[in-house]
């Protein structure tokens, strides 16, 4: 696992000066985009505690339930340095369906999952698609800050 060994927002940004540039221009799009997703810096979780290890930049704060039954803090949407390329983590769904999953085709992503997708320089992406995505979470996050994951109807 890439690790980026910094403990602040600003550590973040600048540790890959060759990537702060798609950096800044994907925290502006969605600082723009989804003002309500308040910005902050996701730490990761310490080893042998429930949930993701790697630090990252976070849009939005929500909790979901462990296996283990512990409450996890996440990031609606999250920006990760890997070695090779960004990704980008999106904790939202429409109908029970992630959003990533129903934008990935027009996004042009290097890669893509169910709540993630990668790429290797922001001018890559499909910046309408990209907009609208994030919009749209912004949107999802507004109407249900406590959860806006919800991967089955009537929950």
């Amino acid at each position: 696992m890439f690790k980026v060994p910094v403990d602040s927002l600003a550590a973040y940004l600048d540790f890959d000066p060759d990537r702060k540039a798609d950096l800044k221009r994907l925290d502006k799009s969605i600082r723009d985009a989804a003002p309500d997703l308040k910005r902050h810096f996701h730490a990761g979780t310490l080893a042998g505690e429930p949930g993701m290890r790697f630090k990252m930049i976070g849009y939005g704060k929500f909790h979901y339930m462990a296996s283990s039954g512990e409450q996890v803090a996440w990031p609606v949407i999250g920006i990760a340095l890997q070695k090779n390329y960004i990704s980008v983590y999106v904790s939202a769904t429409r109908r029970g369906r992630p959003l990533v999953a129903l934008y990935a085709k027009r996004l042009h992503a290097l890669r893509a999952g169910r709540n993630n997708f990668s790429f290797i320089q922001f001018s890559d992406l499909d910046g309408d698609a990209w907009s609208a995505l994030v919009t749209e979470v912004g949107k999802v996050f507004k109407s249900d800050p406590g959860n806006p994951v919800r991967y089955w109807e009537g929950n």
